[in-house]
């Protein structure tokens, strides 16, 4: 997968089962570009699919498509029914971009759109579970996320939006021609 010259060739939309294998290629390349490596295509690709076979109407997959139909973003979110943390409603499960993609603004899209998946759904508010010693983190304190910590003071590397429309408000006018 190669990068364009920017972002406007860049489209967002929402997944649909017939990405399944493009998804799986591109979870493997991005989940080793930020973790190191995990599990392989055909691993990712029936998790895909069964992601596919059961998701409902709460839950959605956004990814992002250069002009060339290649897949280099994506991020799934579901309702999040934790009860420790029961003031969240939906859980941004997975946020990928290849990194030859970041510093773009097209990370903001895909969570920006997420939050407004999440609002269209009657979801106000939502987390997301990382690597507390991602750098990515410095992303999610930009776009308003606080930090979760567990009952004992740690950080693990949770964050929250506990009102997705201020998000939108203030952090997605740029993104909104998705």
């Amino acid at each position: 997968m190669t990068a364009d010259s920017g972002s406007s060739s860049v489209h967002l939309r929402d997944a649909t089962p017939a990405d399944v294998g493009g998804l799986a290629r591109l979870h493997v390349l991005t989940f080793n570009e930020t973790h190191g490596p995990g599990p392989d295509s055909t691993v990712r690709e029936q998790q895909w699919r069964s992601a596919f076979e059961s998701q409902d109407s709460h839950s959605f997959c956004v990814v992002l498509v250069t002009e060339n139909a290649e897949l280099v973003g994506f991020a799934r979110g579901q309702p999040h029914a934790d009860a420790e943390l029961a003031e969240f409603g939906g859980e941004l499960n997975k946020i990928y971009l290849l990194r030859a993609y970041h510093r773009r603004g097209l990370g903001r899209r895909l969570l920006c759109a997420s939050a407004r998946r999440f609002m269209e759904r009657g979801i106000s508010s939502m987390l997301l579970f990382g690597d507390a010693r991602s750098p990515t983190n410095r992303f999610y304190e930009a776009m308003g996320a606080e930090r979760l910590f567990a009952p004992n003071g740690d950080f693990h590397g949770g964050y929250g939006w506990r009102d997705l429309a201020a998000l939108v408000t203030a952090h997605c006018a740029r993104s909104a021609a998705e």
